[in-house]
């Protein structure tokens, strides 16, 4: 027997990244044939995961406790359940499940554009100033967003300051009078 292999990790977004480059590739490459071929086999393989995927969820769904939290959680798995149209959550608890990922940022829904796709949130500045975060929020939400919500395809940042800062004021040491 040979020993357990250790998978890679997937990012979806790189991933599905790479095969839109593919196939752009092959529909430049001269060859319509080749390029309708591609696409049939994307097409194909999506089908045939996609069904998979709704089966394993068929039968999570009738074994004892609650399996698909753990499931829910994890980016890829919630990336190809959004990716098949299999998740169960709709997208705005979605949107709240992926902006809650983003620990490091204060950010709260302001609303959501489906024309555009553009979500607007509110972003919490640290230090009192109000400067400063508005881009790095805007990337961890991108990035969170794009497994548990793709349906987002921009992030619109409005930065409110934090409250006033509070001074610590004491005794000058003794002797330094």
């Amino acid at each position: 027997m040979s020993a357990p292999t250790t998978a890679r990790p997937v990012d979806a977004e790189q991933t599905g990244r790479r095969v839109e480059e593919v196939l752009d590739r092959l529909a430049t490459s001269g060859d319509p044939a080749a390029a309708t071929a591609a696409e049939e086999l994307v097409r194909s393989l999506m089908d045939f995961y996609g069904a998979g995927l709704a089966r394993i969820l068929q039968l999570l769904s009738s074994a004892p406790g609650e399996p698909s939290a753990g499931l829910l959680a994890d980016e890829l798995v919630a990336s190809l359940l959004v990716l098949h149209d299999l998740h169960p959550e709709d997208r705005d608890t979605r949107i709240v499940r992926a902006l809650d990922s983003v620990r490091e940022h204060t950010l709260e829904v302001v609303d959501f554009d489906e024309r555009s796709g553009t979500l607007r949130v509110r972003a919490r500045a640290g230090g009192g100033c109000g400067c400063g975060s508005g881009a790095d929020a805007r990337q961890a939400a991108e990035a969170a967003l794009a497994c548990f919500a793709p349906e987002v395809r921009a992030v619109d940042v409005q930065t409110t300051p934090a409250g006033p800062t509070l001074l610590q004021i004491s005794t000058a040491p003794t002797g330094a009078r």
